[in-house]
This record gives C-alpha cells, structure tokens and sequence, in this order.
C-alpha cells in the first residue's frame, strides 16, 4: 500500500511537475496549499521510515508520484462540520492504476470530519476518474454543461459528492 503523508514545502517541485499532468490546473491553488487546505501525497510503496511530531509519515528521500489538493474546512484537523471540495488530484503516468489514486481519495475521505461534504467535478468523459470516485463512495449529484475549456470548445462536468 502506497505511503500517504501532508505534502510539504520541499515538495513543491515535484508537485508542480505532477500538476503539469492536468487539464485544468491551478498553480496559484497548488502554491499556496499550506493556507487554503490540506494537500497530501502519494510516495512509492516502501519501508516506513516512521513518524513525525504531526502523525504523519517520514520517507526516505523518496518523492511524491502522485496528490490530492482538499481546499475547504471539512478536513478532521479543522472545526469540520463544513463542505470542503476535491480541487485536484493526480498521478504520474507512469505510476497510475497502481493503487495510488484510489490511496489518496480514501486518505482525503479518511481526513474530513463527520458532517462534512466533499465535493469534486470531473469531466463527463473521464471514465477512469468517474469509476474511481464512485467506487471510493461519491454519488453524483449535479451535471455542469460546458465546464471545462478544451481543444475542440467546452467539455462538460459531473459534480460529485460524498458526505463523511
């Protein structure tokens, strides 16, 4: 099982490289996810070097293949109780249908306090991500026409929810 932990400012180039794989990213988002909410990380499958101060794993130098961005107050370090939204998440190419996708959404699940809603949206034609989310739990619960800018003009969105 892949090794979930907070990402941290050193991480930050990779994570950056990792977000070059999206459609629709936000470096802004992305660069400031020490304030706005809780960013964690995939790292390869291997030994645990053991934990921090905070709970969370240590690695030995190895980087992140993969994250998910949660911006909101749902996470169960926060007051909870409030909706919090999906904003990214990916996985290298080369690491994907490998566990880690799947590891970093229950980890995001995992982390919201009861009562909160965690939202995401994804392309209509994103099959892979739509299996994935709705295996993990989430329902869809809104359609958003001509959401997101493509090539070919404006693809449209699922809106998912899952409620902790």
């Amino acid at each position: 099982m892949p090794t979930i932990r907070r990402a941290r400012p050193a991480d930050l180039p990779t994570l950056a490289a990792l977000q070059s794989e999206l459609d629709a990213p936000s470096p802004d988002l992305l660069a400031s996810f020490a304030a706005v909410g809780a960013c964690l990380v995939a790292i390869p499958d291997g030994e645990r070097v053991g934990v921090d101060r905070n709970g969370d794993a240590t690695d030995d130098g190895r980087r992140p293949v993969g994250y998910v961005l949660v911006v909101g107050r749902g996470d169960a370090d926060g007051d909870g109780g409030d909706d919090a939204h999906l904003a990214e998440l990916v996985v290298h190419p080369d690491h994907r249908r490998e566990g880690y996708g799947r590891a970093l959404v229950e980890a995001a699940v995992d982390r919201q306090a009861p009562g909160t809603r965690l939202t995401l949206l994804v392309a209509i034609d994103n099959d892979p991500a739509r299996s994935l989310y709705e295996s993990a739990g989430f329902r869809p619960i809104a359609y958003q026409p001509r959401f997101y800018e493509g090539g070919d003009g404006r693809a449209d969105a699922v809106v998912y929810a899952y409620d902790a």
